[in-house]
């Protein structure tokens, strides 16, 4: 089993910079593909990010693609997010997840509680 807490959440302007953390627990967690997700108001909850339990592999939704970076520090237990030049439509609750399969979404089912991220213009 691995328990997942998501923190680094917050309000930032337009063109501004977050990161988020994602602490896992468990002698299990190095072994997960760890994702991020994302699920702003009134709509479905999206893919957004992903890197393989060794690293080798990662994965980011187009949206997210050349200013969000996903990385692990395996000695830390933790997946960071670094989310930059962020927009408006960047507003959302953000969780990561731990999976089996690090392309397949479907395959994330330990889930951390979320953290809010706003961007204001």
């Amino acid at each position: 089993q691995v328990q997942l807490v998501e923190s680094g959440g917050g309000s930032v302007q337009a063109g501004g910079s977050l990161r988020l953390s994602c602490l896992g627990s468990g002698r299990a967690f190095s072994t997960y593909a760890i994702g991020w997700f994302r699920q702003a108001p009134g709509k479905e909850r999206r893919f957004i990010s992903a890197i393989s339990s060794d690293s080798d592999s990662t994965f980011y939704e187009n949206s997210v693609k050349g200013r969000f970076t996903i990385s692990r520090d395996s000695a830390k237990n933790t997946v960071y997010l670094q989310m930059n030049s962020l927009k408006p439509e960047d507003t959302a609750v953000y969780y990561c997840a731990a999976g089996t399969r690090v392309f397949w979404s479907s395959s994330y089912s330990y889930w951390g509680q979320g953290t809010q991220v706003t961007v204001s213009s």
